[in-house]
């Protein structure tokens, strides 16, 4: 049985920006194996929904690292690799093929997979879901040849395929349970300026709905609403949330809650064995809470951290949530945690495409979304909510107001 240093189980984001740090940190020719499900070297997720899924990325441009980069750096790189157990008493490996691999200190990355319909029908041609860069080929794929598509659901992954979809000129229509898009995350105002956006560049929506079953002979070409109405698709794209992968860990002796369960050092609960990106539960600190995150910079973030934590750093994990989108010509960012916020601001004109919005809880600002706002706005956003910066509602409504005059010196 080889053993190395360092292993990694998984190969996606977490993996790639794991990997450039411990170089950048003097990482050793030999010590590092990364070892990966996937068929591509690791590369970054957003374009898959964006840039890539619209033809204007190419494989080689989403690479985080270039494919020479890890055999000129000594780094062992498997793909298609699937391993079957971890032993974490016994630090190896058990991989598909029977083969056991060795490792002083791991990381486990090995993300999360998609939600899949439940729905008659849902295993007809042209029913996709997005996580891979297989997935986001086959999209494209199929969306050169349709002429109308269905859209199942409206958080991130799904708005953002409803943008790209829209733009290629195919008749998009969105379904969602809810009575507007992305509840759980928008401020009525929100949903409000988005779906007039939307319906202007020709996407549908179909509010407080879902699918009952999907049609078709070999491929979809109809899906039935549970009211009954039929809407026509020649494809299907459901982006209904994602599990984290933690099968290989079943027998580990790791504890296993809603993920990896890690503490604020994102060690899980045998020392040395690390998690990171869509599978890591981990203590938010800033927060007080345990989350797990779903998006880019949570992965680059945690895989950065844990590069730094397998060469000896002892710290714990303190960052503010952030994320970022792109829709037709629109690019929007978001920081913190908007859960039992009791007050949203909304700074400019929601009706327009620069604004912002900003959650609070007793005056002290937790979330904010930033959309076409002077760099002032942006760069107070994360200091404020990892400050716990209380502030002046009125003032920071107020647009005329530099956004500095809204916090409260008192409590900066």
């Amino acid at each position: 049985m080889k053993t190395w240093n360092f292993a990694i189980l998984g190969g996606g984001m977490v993996a790639g920006y794991a990997a450039k740090q411990l170089v950048e940190l003097g990482l050793k020719p030999g010590d590092l194996a990364i070892l990966s499900a996937d068929t591509s070297v690791p590369y970054e997720r957003p374009p898959l929904s964006k840039g890539f899924l619209a033809g204007k990325d190419t494989e080689e441009g989403i690479r985080i690292n270039a494919r020479e980069f890890y055999g000129a750096q000594g780094i062992e790189l498997r793909l298609g690799c699937e391993v079957r157990g971890v032993d974490a008493g016994g630090r190896r490996l058990t991989l598909a093929s029977g083969e056991e691999i060795g490792f002083h200190k791991l990381i486990v990355a090995t993300g999360a997979r998609p939600r899949t319909l439940d729905t008659p029908g849902a295993g007809l041609a042209g029913v996709h879901y997005l996580r891979s860069l297989d997935d986001s080929k086959a999209i494209r794929e199929r969306a050169g040849g349709a002429k109308r598509a269905l859209v199942i659901g409206s958080g991130f992954i799904g708005m953002e395929v409803a943008a790209v979809l829209a733009q290629k000129g195919v008749e998009t229509t969105m379904v969602l349970r809810d009575d507007r898009i992305w509840k759980q995350f928008f401020s009525p105002e929100m949903s409000g300026f988005f779906e007039s956006y939307y319906q202007a560049r020709g996407v549908d929506f179909v509010k407080t709905a879902s699918v009952r079953e999907l049609l078709g002979g070999a491929a979809v070409d109809r899906a039935v609403l549970d009211d009954g109405r039929t809407i026509p698709c020649e494809m299907v794209v459901a982006g209904i949330g994602v599990r984290p992968v933690t099968e290989p860990l079943a027998a580990s002796g790791i504890t296993l809650s809603n993920g990896i369960e890690v503490n604020e050092y994102l060690e899980t609960s045998q020392p040395g064995i690390y998690a990171a990106g869509d599978v890591a539960s981990y203590q938010d600190v800033l927060f007080g809470k345990r989350r797990r995150v779903e998006h880019w910079d949570n992965a680059v973030s945690q895989g950065q951290f844990c590069a730094r934590a397998l060469m000896g750093e002892r710290a714990p994990f303190r960052h503010v949530p952030y994320f970022f989108s792109d829709v037709f010509d629109l690019s929007y960012e978001f920081w913190g945690d908007p859960a039992g916020a009791d007050d949203i601001v909304h700074r400019g004109d929601v009706r327009s495409n620069s604004f912002s919005a900003w959650w609070l809880r007793k005056a002290v600002v937790v979330a904010a979304f930033t959309m076409n706002r002077p760099d002032e706005e942006r760069e107070a956003a994360p200091q404020w909510i990892e400050s716990r910066q209380s502030v002046s509602a009125a003032k920071l409504k107020d647009a005329a107001r530099p956004v500095a005059e809204a916090a409260d010196p008192a409590h900066s």
